[in-house]
C-alpha cells in the first residue's frame, strides 16, 4: 500500500468522522430548538395512526437517524408511554424521515455554474465560520442553537467532500466494478451487503450517504445500488433489536414490528426490481447518481408505508407470533412485593432508550414525579386517618408506602442526573433543577407523614387523650394540609398558575391555623384541660402538617418559576 493509498484511506475515515459528527451536532441543535414540542407530539399519537406516521417522520428528521427513533419507540413501549398500535405508525414515519439526509447529500451533485452557490463545498466553510463566530462571541453560558446547526451542516458537507475526494480516484478500479457486478446479478447478496454494512455502522443515514459518495464517483450500477439500499433499510433494524434485549415482551414486539416492516418492504421491492431488470436491462445496467438514490430511497419508504399502512394491526399480531407470551405463576402479594412491582414499573417507564430525546425523557420524568406526588398524597391521607383511628393497618401501610417513596425518589433522582448530563437547552437544565428540588420536597413530605403515624402509634399505645376541641383542630388542619399538597401536585401536572395561587392561599390558611391552634392549645394547657403528653403530641402533629403545606408551597413555587 502506497502513501497515496494511506492518505486516501485517512481522508475517507476523516470524512466519515466529520459527517457523523456533523449529523450529531446538527440534530442536537434541532432537538434543543424543538424543545418540549417533541414531547407534546406524543399526545397527538394517541388520536390516530396517520399522526403517528407524521410524528415518526418529524422526530427522525430532527435526530437524523431512524435507528435512534426506533430505539426511542422501544423505550416508549417498554415504559408504557405508548402501545404497539401507536408504535407501528411512528416506525413507518421514521423510515420516511430518514430520507432527508439522503436529499441533503444529493446537493453535492449540483453542477450548474449558476447554482454554484448551492454546492456544499461552496457554502459549507461559510456555515462553519458563522456558527463558530456565533458561539465564540455570543453570550457566554447560553446555547446558540443556530450556531450549532450551522456547524453541524457545514461538517456534514465537508465530510462528504472528503469522502468523495478519497473515493473518486478509484471509481474505475476493477474491484468496484467486479463487486457491484456480482451484487447486481444477485439480489440476496446485494441486500445482505447493505444490511451488514448498516448494521455495523448502526446508521442507515450514514450507510446511504457512503453509497451516494460512491455513486458520485460513478461507481455504482443501478441494480446493485437499489439492492444495497433495500438491505440498508433492513440493517437499520439491528440497533432497535439490540436495544430490545432485556426489555418487556411488548417492547421486544415493537422491535420485531420494525424488522417485519422493513423486511416486507425489501422483499416486495426486491422482487419488483429483479423482474424489471429483465424487462429493461439497459436501465438497470446504467450508473446511479446520488439524486437517483435519494429518489429511490424516498419512493421505497413512502410506498412501503402506503402499502403496509392498512396492515398495521396485522404487523402487531405477527409480532406476537414471533415473540411468544410467557406464563407467570400468580401468588399472594405482600407489601414488599407491591413495592418491588411498583419499582420495576418505574424502571421500565424511565427507560434509558428515551434519553435519545431529552425533551421526551423530561416529559416522562415529570409524569412520574406527579405519580410520586399522588403516592405521597395517599400517605398524608392515611397518616391523618391513622391519627384519628389508631388503625394498625393504616400505620403499617404508611410505613410500607414510605419505602416505596424512598425507592421512587432515588430512581427519579438518578434518572434526572442522567438527563442533566445530556446536551440540554438552558430551559431544560432549569427544568431538571426544578424537578430535583420538587423530589426533595416530596421526600420530606413523606417523612412528615411517617412522623405523624409514629405519633399516632404513641398516642394509642400510651392511652393519650385529646380534648374535643383538640381533636376538631387536628381534623381541620389535616384536611387543609392535604388540600394544599393536592393543589400543588395538580399545579405540577397541569402547569396551572391558578392552582399555584390556590396552593399559596391554602398554605396561608394552614399557617394561620397552626398559629391559632398553638395559642389555644397553650391556653388549654395553662387551664389544666390537657395533659402534657397530649400537648407535646398535639404540637408535634400540627408542626408536621404545617411543614407539609410549606413544602407544597415550595412545589407550587417551582411550577410558577417555569411559567414565568
Amino acid at each position: 500500500m502506497t502513501v497515496d493509498h494511506v492518505a486516501s484511506l485517512f481522508r475517507l475515515l476523516g470524512g466519515l468522522g466529520m459527517f457523523l459528527y456533523g449529523m450529531s451536532v446538527m440534530s442536537d441543535g434541532m432537538q434543543k430548538a424543538a424543545g418540549n414540542r417533541i414531547s407534546g407530539f406524543l399526545d397527538i399519537v394517541t388520536k390516530n395512526r396517520f399522526m403517528a406516521v407524521v410524528l415518526g417522520a418529524a422526530i427522525t428528521a430532527l435526530v437524523q437517524s431512524s435507528s435512534a427513533t426506533t430505539v426511542m419507540v422501544v423505550g416508549f413501549v417498554n415504559a408504557g408511554i405508548m402501545n404497539l398500535s401507536q408504535a407501528v405508525g411512528i416506525i413507518m414515519g421514521a423510515n420516511i424521515g430518514t430520507t432527508i439526509t439522503a436529499w441533503m447529500v444529493s446537493l453535492t451533485q449540483i453542477s450548474s455554474d449558476m447554482l454554484t452557490v448551492l454546492k456544499p463545498d461552496f457554502f459549507a466553510p461559510v456555515l462553519i465560520a458563522i456558527g463558530a463566530f456565533r458561539i465564540l462571541f455570543g453570550k457566554k453560558g447560553s446555547d446558540d442553537l443556530i450556531g450549532n446547526f450551522c456547524i453541524g451542516v457545514g461538517f456534514i458537507f465537508i465530510g462528504l467532500e472528503f469522502m468523495s475526494g478519497a473515493v473518486s480516484p478509484y471509481a474505475d478500479s476493477p474491484i468496484f466494478s467486479d463487486a457491484f457486478r456480482a451484487i447486481g446479478g444477485n439480489p440476496i447478496l446485494g441486500i445482505l451487503v447493505g444490511a451488514v454494512v448498516t448494521g455495523i455502522i448502526q446508521s442507515s443515514a450514514a450507510s446511504v450517504s457512503i453509497l451516494q459518495t460512491l455513486a458520485l464517483a460513478g461507481a455504482v450500477p443501478r441494480a446493485s445500488g437499489f439492492y444495497i439500499t433495500l438491505g440498508q433499510n433492513i440493517g437499520t433494524c439491528v440497533t432497535a433489536v439490540i436495544s430490545a434485549t432485556g426489555t418487556s415482551r411488548t417492547a421486544k414486539r415493537a422491535a420485531c414490528i420494525h424488522l417485519l416492516f422493513n423486511v416486507a418492504g425489501a422483499v416486495m421491492f426486491g422482487v419488483l426490481i429483479f423482474a424489471a431488470s429483465f424487462a429493461v436491462p439497459q436501465f438497470f445496467n446504467g450508473m446511479l447518481t446520488p439524486v437517483e438514490i435519494s429518489i429511490f430511497h424516498t419512493i421505497f419508504n413512502v410506498c412501503c408505508t402506503l402499502v403496509l399502512y392498512p396492515f398495521g394491526d396485522l404487523l402487531v399480531k405477527l409480532s406476537g407470533a414471533f415473540v411468544p407470551e410467557k406464563t407467570v405463576a400468580e401468588g399472594a402479594q405482600t407489601a414488599e412485593d407491591k413495592v418491588n412491582i411498583e419499582e420495576q414499573r418505574l424502571r421500565r417507564h424511565l427507560d434509558e432508550r428515551i434519553l435519545e430525546s431529552p425533551a421526551i425523557a423530561l416529559a416522562a420524568t415529570q409524569s412520574e414525579v406527579v405519580n410520586l406526588g399522588r403516592v405521597v398524597a395517599v400517605n398524608i391521607n392515611d397518616a391523618c386517618g391513622a391519627l384519628e383511628s389508631g388503625d394498625e393497618k393504616l400505620i403499617q401501610d404508611v410505613h410500607d408506602r414510605e419505602k416505596l417513596i424512598d425507592h421512587m425518589t432515588g430512581l427519579l433522582t438518578n434518572y434526572l442526573i442522567k438527563i442533566d448530563q445530556l446536551s440540554l437547552s438552558e430551559r431544560q437544565k432549569f427544568e431538571v433543577t426544578r424537578m430535583l428540588n420538587t423530589l426533595t420536597d416530596m421526600e420530606r413530605v413523606g417523612d412528615h407523614a411517617e412522623n405523624i403515624v409514629e405519633k399516632a402509634k404513641y398516642i394509642f399505645d400510651n392511652g393519650v387523650h385529646f380534648t374535643e376541641k383538640g381533636i376538631q383542630d387536628l381534623q381541620k388542619i389535616g384536611q387543609q394540609a392535604q388540600a394544599s399538597f393536592s393543589l400543588s401536585i395538580n399545579a405540577l401536572e397541569d402547569n396551572s398558575i391558578d392552582e399555584v395561587i390556590d396552593t399559596k392561599r391554602s398554605e396561608d390558611i394552614v399557617d394561620r391555623m397552626e398559629r391559632e391552634m398553638r395559642e389555644h392549645h397553650m391556653q388549654r394547657l395553662s387551664e389544666g384541660k390537657c395533659s402534657t403528653s397530649a400537648g407535646v403530641a398535639f404540637l408535634d402533629v400540627i408542626g408536621d402538617l404545617e411543614r407539609i403545606s410549606d413544602h407544597a408551597d415550595n412545589i407550587a413555587g417551582y411550577v410558577k418559576s417555569m411559567l414565568q
